[in-house]
């Protein structure tokens, strides 16, 4: 069973995710800040990370440059799920080291078919 780790502060959305990809039988872990979400990458080595762009403090962007440096997480794929839509903003997420881009608001399909492709499943 592969295990996605979400990073998202915002409680509804990480919710959503979580119920989704547990309902399709996947494994969660879930971080509410950049930081929490950096050290559980580290220390539990998911199959893929979902990670919400705009986080308090630390954003989504700069945590992915930081885990694709590090040699323990570079390989892991991220999924940038970001309410950022705007003309440019998918291209800052794969500049920073994102495998993939869906915007808010989220969709079921998409978020399923993302998964799958990037988890190797």
């Amino acid at each position: 069973m592969k295990t996605v780790l979400i990073i998202e502060d915002n409680p509804t959305n990480a919710k959503l995710v979580r119920d989704i990809l547990q309902l399709h039988g996947y494994n969660t872990l879930e971080a509410t800040t950049a930081q929490l979400g950096i050290t559980l990458a580290k220390e539990k080595r998911p199959d893929l990370i979902v990670m919400d762009i705009g986080l308090p403090g630390m954003d989504g962007l700069t945590a992915t440059q930081l885990l694709k440096t590090d040699p323990v997480t570079a390989p892991i794929p991220i999924l940038a799920l970001t309410a950022y839509a705007m003309k440019g903003d998918a291209e800052k997420c794969f500049a920073a080291g994102c495998s993939a881009y869906l915007p808010k608001p989220i969709s079921i399909t998409g978020l399923l078919t993302q998964v799958k492709l990037l988890s190797g499943d």
